[in-house]
C-alpha cells in the first residue's frame, strides 16, 4: 500500500523539479512597438582639431527622438546645448557657427528594417548598415555608415557608431563659421573634417 502511494507523490516532485529547472521565458522578446531617446543616458559628440595638431572633443545634451513600429527613425540635437568645457567658445560656436538663431537643431533621419531586430535578446548585438539623412545649417546630405544596436534591456536598446563618422564643414555651410572662428581665436587653422560619434539609448 506504501509502494502504491509513494509512487505519484516521486512522480510529482520530479515533475515540480523539472519544471523549476526550465529557463523563464523572455518578456517582451520581440523589439516591436514605438521607441522614444532617453536624452539623459543618451551622448552625441564631435572633435575639433586646430592649429593641425590639437584635437578637442564637444558634446551635444538634451537629445530627443524616436522609432516607430515600422522603422522611421528620427534623432533631434539641439545645437545650443553644444558644450565645449569654454564658455566663450560655446557662444562664439552657436553665434557663428552653428547660427542657432536661423537653425536651432540638426536632425538625423533613418529607416530601418524592424525585421532585422525581431528577435535580439537583451544582451545581443547587431551591426546595421544605414543610410541616415543629416539636416544641419539649412543643408541635407545623405551619410552611408553602420549602427551598433545593442538590446541592453527588455525595454532598452542602445543604438551607436563603432567607428567615427566624418562629417565636412563645407557640405553643410560651415566652413564660413569655421574661417570665422579661426580668426576670433588667432588660430593658423582648423580642420574641417569633423569625426562625430554618438551613443543613444532608446526607451519602450
Amino acid at each position: 500500500m506504501k509502494t502504491v502511494l509513494m509512487r505519484p507523490l516521486l512522480a510529482a516532485a520530479a515533475f515540480s523539479l523539472a519544471a523549476c529547472s526550465q529557463p523563464a521565458p523572455a518578456a517582451m522578446s520581440k523589439l516591436d512597438g514605438d521607441w522614444t531617446v532617453d536624452g539623459a543616458a543618451s551622448r552625441f559628440s564631435f572633435v575639433t582639431v586646430k592649429s593641425g595638431t590639437l584635437a578637442e572633443a564637444h558634446t551635444f545634451n538634451g537629445l530627443s527622438g524616436r522609432v516607430t513600429a515600422n522603422g522611421d527613425a528620427e534623432i533631434d540635437i539641439p545645437l545650443a546645448t553644444v558644450e565645449t568645457n569654454i564658455d566663450i567658445r560655446n557662444e562664439r560656436m552657436r553665434e557663428f557657427l552653428f547660427e542657432t538663431g536661423t537653425y536651432p537643431e540638426a536632425k538625423v533621419a533613418a529607416k530601418l528594417d524592424p525585421a532585422v531586430f525581431t528577435d535580439l535578446s537583451v544582451g545581443d548585438a547587431v551591426n546595421v548598415p544605414v543610410t541616415a539623412t543629416l539636416n544641419l545649417h539649412g543643408e541635407t546630405q545623405e551619410i552611408d555608415t553602420d549602427l551598433l544596436v545593442t538590446r541592453i534591456g527588455a525595454d532598452k536598446v542602445q543604438v551607436g557608431t563603432p567607428v567615427p563618422i566624418i562629417v565636412n564643414a563645407a557640405d553643410f555651410g560651415l566652413d564660413a563659421g569655421v574661417e570665422k572662428l579661426r580668426e576670433l581665436a588667432n588660430l593658423p587653422g582648423i580642420t574641417p573634417d569633423v569625426p562625430v560619434t554618438f551613443s543613444i539609448v532608446f526607451t519602450r
